[in-house]
């Protein structure tokens, strides 16, 4: 069913009946109209800075639980889905957010360079800036080679700036893609086969570039974590292949997040006992813990070293987690516009919001944990497509920085 936010009482504009003005003195007059005046000035400001004032033209849709991507109902033209700045509903099962104290940073700070979308069911990679307008896209005839397809899952923009990593778990493949000439220039798998034997993959996920020019990839099925060289030769390896149990830092269950961190280190996310472990640059076990998810994915770090976490589940839910396995905040509505649907990926951002890539609703949209509220989105909830301003199954992200060159 379809929901509508009513809009904003029209405020009726004060005024003073002609006879009665003509027969009080002027100087009444004109403190009546003062403060008539400061009232309507006083009401318009609060109508501004309400953090719960949007459109009146805004609209949101609630729809059940579907264990597989389906194609919504259309809605009218959504004032959420076409702002850059108009918050969503509260979510159901949420308490009410407390009034902003501050406003919110523009979209255009969270992603100075641009947002990074792997759009998986459309096959493609988007960029595109804070204002929804696409600056580069892959791929385009002539980019892949001969006889394959395209379904990346995951795609990150190299420290240098000039090559995009994408794993493409359904083919078992990792590409490496000029972004210049928008052409893969490197692979490692074989396509469309898994295994475990010395070039290929089997459900490869999370494949970073690092500075050194080597990537990292979580590879599932075979329950390791490798480092590759260019040469394609692999050079460290983290986990035993085929030993599928969490015993950090001998081996890993299931690992499907391997996030490089600053220090040199990696954070890994393991799906069986729903683990996240940090490692130092010389593989110690800094932490381990057991964080309150169905189907951990895609962990990262936010700037105090708490652990952001997304649950691949229906509804879903994004976790901050301290390194002592501590809950510090919980999103996660289980109906309403903001359910989250198989989300896979939670960035924490500079100004204290969370971008989460909410799959199977087709959309990207960013959190502000302060007040538990949607406070910018790309796609169209529910409704998946391939034109401007949507997606379809959108399986990770990356903001990438200022200045690089598209």
């Amino acid at each position: 069913m379809t929901s509508r936010r009513r809009p904003m009482a029209h405020r009726r504009r004060t005024t003073v009946h002609p006879r009665i003005r003509s027969s009080i003195p002027v100087a009444v007059l004109v403190i009546l109209v003062a403060m008539v005046g400061l009232r309507i000035a006083s009401a318009s400001t609060q109508a501004t800075t309400s953090p719960g004032a949007s459109s009146a033209a805004d609209t949101s849709r609630s729809i059940g639980s579907f264990p597989t991507p389906a194609v919504g109902t259309p809605d009218a033209p959504a004032a959420s889905d076409l702002s850059t700045s108009a918050p969503t509903n509260a979510p159901t099962g949420v308490p009410a957010p407390r009034p902003a104290t501050a406003v919110v940073a523009a979209p255009d700070a969270r992603f100075p360079g641009g947002l990074l979308i792997a759009d998986r069911g459309n096959g493609r990679l988007l960029v595109i800036d804070a204002t929804r307008h696409v600056l580069w896209r892959f791929p385009r005839p002539g980019s892949l080679p001969g006889g394959q397809r395209f379904r990346a899952d995951d795609a990150f923009l190299a420290p240098d700036g000039k090559t995009i990593v994408a794993n493409d778990e359904q083919h078992q493949v990792i590409d490496r893609i000029d972004v210049r000439t928008r052409k893969v220039i490197w692979q490692y798998g074989r396509y469309d086969h898994a295994g475990s034997a010395r070039g290929y993959l089997s459900n490869p996920d999370d494949a970073y570039p690092l500075a050194n020019g080597n990537l990292v990839v979580a590879d599932i099925k075979n329950c390791r974590i490798i480092e590759i060289a260019p040469s394609k030769r692999i050079v460290k390896t983290f986990g035993r292949s085929g030993v599928c149990s969490d015993r950090a830092p001998y081996t890993y269950g299931s690992p499907n997040g391997d996030t490089p961190l600053p220090d040199g280190g990696l954070l890994i996310t393991e799906i069986r006992g729903s683990r996240v472990v940090r490692l130092s640059p010389t593989g110690k076990v800094l932490f381990d813990i057991h964080v309150p998810a169905l189907y951990p994915s895609d962990a990262q770090l936010d700037r105090h070293g708490n652990v952001i976490v997304a649950d691949y589940s229906n509804p879903g839910q994004v976790l901050a987690v301290s390194p002592r396995g501590r809950v510090l905040w919980r999103y996660g509505p289980r109906t309403g516009p903001g359910r989250l649907d198989h989300p896979s990926l939670a960035t924490p951002l500079a100004d204290g919001t969370v971008s989460i890539n909410d799959d199977f609703r087709h959309r990207i949209v960013v959190l502000d944990p302060k007040t538990m509220r949607i406070v910018w989105q790309y796609g169209r909830t529910d409704i998946p497509g391939r034109g401007a301003n949507r997606l379809f199954i959108p399986d990770g992200h990356q903001p990438i920085p200022a200045g690089t060159a598209l």
